[in-house]
């Protein structure tokens, strides 16, 4: 957690609220387009838990719930609380379960995992606890699965997921620029070296049944009708952190791709798709 020692300005307010509009909609979007993919993932899920299939499911760092969503389809008679730091993400949340007709299964907790659990009294002990890319995100991950061993039930399950690297979405020619601007794209700006949970998991109590990763492929007939807005968002979170990593005919050429109004903007293209893969860790408190 971090502590600030100076008041935000409006500004600052300004661009943390536009920040998380943005983070978000990217999160919807994946949703949107991905459906194969947490239809692969939560199948998987529901073959492991067997009978009776899991009635009471916890979502940490839901965002505006993704995987709230994908989770109440794949199990149409589980509650599911979702816990997140961000207030707007839980505000979007509601809508968002409110327009599927779900509002009735989804309890919402705004909650820091760095702090005391006091939000896992809402429907525990639980039978499934689902973290997508949020582990990397607290300060002590091993605690936190601590945690979440102590909030299921004996032989509940766990699912960790993260996101090996951004989607990339663009042919090797994006006709602005040289060719392979995506790849240098990701090379500047995908630094980080790869998440690893199958010790922490263990180390935890858990039993590791499986680590898997899901590759994606999708064309745009598979991806669907969001895929340019999705591609967009994707890209212009990208670009707003490759100031300085990239050179200035990349820079130019991204904006370019950025720019509804230009020909070859990723906005009108129809040659996009989705090469990305995540990997999930299941396991299993004995």
């Amino acid at each position: 957690m971090h502590t600030h020692h100076s008041t935000p300005g409006r500004h600052e307010h300004e661009r943390a609220s536009e920040s998380t509009a943005a983070s978000a909609r990217l999160l919807e979007l994946d949703g949107e387009v991905l459906t194969s993919y947490y239809a692969r993932l939560t199948g998987r899920l529901a073959d492991l838990a067997g009978d009776p299939a899991p009635s009471r499911i916890l979502d940490l760092g839901s965002g505006p719930g993704t995987g709230t969503l994908a989770l109440a389809g794949r199990f149409p008679a589980a509650r599911v609380t979702a816990v997140d730091i961000s207030p707007r993400m839980l505000h979007r949340l509601r809508k968002r379960a409110a327009s599927h007709g779900i509002a009735d299964r989804v309890d919402t907790v705004e909650a820091n995992a760095d702090e005391p659990w006091t939000f896992t009294g809402v429907d525990a002990p639980y039978d499934l606890v689902w973290a997508a890319a949020f582990l990397h995100h607290v300060g002590d991950p091993v605690q936190t699965l601590e945690k979440m061993y102590e909030a299921l039930r004996p032989g509940g399950l766990v699912a960790v997921t993260e996101m090996d690297f951004f989607p990339r979405h663009l042919p090797e020619n994006a006709g602005v620029g040289r060719p392979g601007l995506e790849a240098r794209l990701h090379a500047a700006t995908n630094t980080e070296p790869p998440h690893e949970w199958s010790d922490q998991l263990r180390a935890a109590g858990f039993v590791l049944l499986e680590r898997r990763p899901y590759e994606i492929h999708l064309d745009r007939a598979q991806a669907g009708p969001r895929l340019n807005a999705y591609a967009q968002s994707s890209l212009g979170t990208l670009r707003s952190h490759a100031a300085g990593l990239l050179g200035s005919e990349d820079l130019d050429a991204l904006d370019a791709l950025l720019d509804e109004t230009h020909p070859h903007g990723v906005a009108r293209r129809e040659d996009l798709s989705v090469r990305t893969t995540r990997t999930a860790w299941i396991a299993r408190r004995p």
